[in-house]
């Protein structure tokens, strides 16, 4: 075990995190000086990880450096499920090909993050691939339909007249079992998995084992600062990006974002992250400290070489666009939800209409702060403070700000 004091680890531990149940057993099963047994699932349903992913293995680092088992649990059967958390409608399964295809791009991705030779990896199809009919049956006796309606997806579903296929039901269950499966001390998952890590704890209370600690993590902002990172909504930094383009958007998060990238994807100490915000506090540029944390995640995916590249080339672009310093801010005002590129360029004055705003983007004649930006569906959230231009000489400085009702 890490000689860490039993406060340091409780603390460290605890940074970030959005609901540990319950603490105390946590601070129980920590005082007793074992290591214990970690448990995050991934379901591969995509062949690449985004920085949005990396909050819950940055959980499994810290347990892994205080000297605990980590176990990453790749779910090639829950996959074939598919997991219906969040989801309105029935989600597609995908194939046996699809799954092994994206486990094994996720065991590459995992280990910029987590220590190889620390790091258990293992398969739920191990215990499910030859379970009998009968024991699953066994398994879903442990369980009421009146509790699988509790989940707020489900019964919204429900309630709206919606189709629940039958496997469905069974996601949460086949989770649930994976932790009796591995007998985990502690399960990590997002906070939108808080039901299925329940389901956990109370299958391995109805095993005769000791239930496990539920760890829930925030769900990471996009670039907008709105909504949950997604490669859907545009607003991802990815992993496998280029150096180059991954540096630029983190260069594009807004100040009051960057402090949480800080301590979600940050391995900075907590003291250390409250020394940079007291540093902007007296006067420090936040761009400088923005610099910062875009080097550490750049070298933490491709290397120091290439961070301090990409910052080279961050700052060439910067000169060679040679940004008017002089523009008169203006305010626009945004609701919670934040303004698309092309509509915040018509409002600005940039452009005539929001189809020649997005059909600048696609002829890469707009940029973010000299950062040439090519995707449509960027979104800006009150707060942001950006220089926006179109073509060589068209500019304007933006301020966003919270519509007032």
């Amino acid at each position: 075990m890490n000689s860490a004091s039993f406060d340091e680890q409780l603390a460290e531990l605890k940074r970030g995190t959005q609901e540990i149940l319950i603490e105390r057993e946590l601070a129980a099963k920590l005082r007793k000086g074992k290591p214990l047994r970690i448990k995050a699932g991934f379901d591969p349903t995509a062949p690449d990880l985004h920085l949005g992913h990396t909050v819950l293995l940055n959980k499994m680092r810290q347990f892994q450096q205080f000297g605990h088992e980590v176990i990453f649990l790749i779910g090639d059967f829950t996959g074939l499920i598919g997991d219906p958390t969040g989801r309105n409608a029935t989600r597609p399964p995908l194939t046996p090909d699809d799954v092994q295809a994206n486990a094994l791009t996720y065991q590459h991705q995992v280990f910029k993050i987590l220590d190889a030779e620390k790091t258990r990896v293992d398969f739920n199809s191990r215990w499910f691939g030859g379970m009998k009919a009968s024991q699953l049956i066994e398994i879903a006796a442990k369980h009421t339909v009146a509790r699988m309606l509790e989940r707020d997806d489900f019964a919204k579903r429900y309630k709206g007249g919606q189709a629940i296929a039958i496997h469905e039901f069974l996601y949460p269950l086949v989770q649930g079992y994976d932790s009796v499966a591995l007998q985990a001390d502690v399960e990590l998952g997002g906070t939108d998995q808080k039901f299925n890590l329940l389901v956990g704890r109370q299958l391995q209370e109805a095993y005769g084992q000791e239930p496990q600690i539920v760890l829930t993590m925030p769900l990471l902002e996009g670039l907008d600062g709105v909504h949950k990172m997604s490669k859907s909504l545009g607003n991802y930094i990815g992993i496998t990006e280029v150096p180059d383009e991954m540096f630029g958007k983190v260069m594009r998060i807004s100040d009051a974002l960057m402090w949480r990238y800080f301590e979600l994807l940050s391995f900075r100490p907590l003291g250390t992250i409250a020394q940079l915000k007291q540093a902007v506090a007296d006067g420090r540029n936040p761009r400088d400290v923005k610099f910062e944390l875009a080097q550490e995640l750049v070298a933490r995916f491709h290397g120091q070489a290439a961070a301090e590249q990409a910052n080279a080339e961050f700052l060439a672009r910067f000169r060679e666009k040679a940004l008017p310093t002089d523009l008169p801010p203006q305010n626009i005002s945004v609701v919670g939800g934040g303004v698309r590129l092309a509509n915040l360029l018509k409002e600005a004055g940039l452009v005539a209409s929001t189809s020649e705003g997005n059909r600048k983007i696609d002829e890469g004649a707009v940029r973010v702060d000299g950062a040439k930006v090519a995707d449509r569906g960027l979104t800006f959230a009150a707060g942001a403070d950006h220089v926006f231009q179109v073509g060589s000489r068209r500019f304007a400085r933006v301020k966003l700000v919270e519509k007032v009702s």
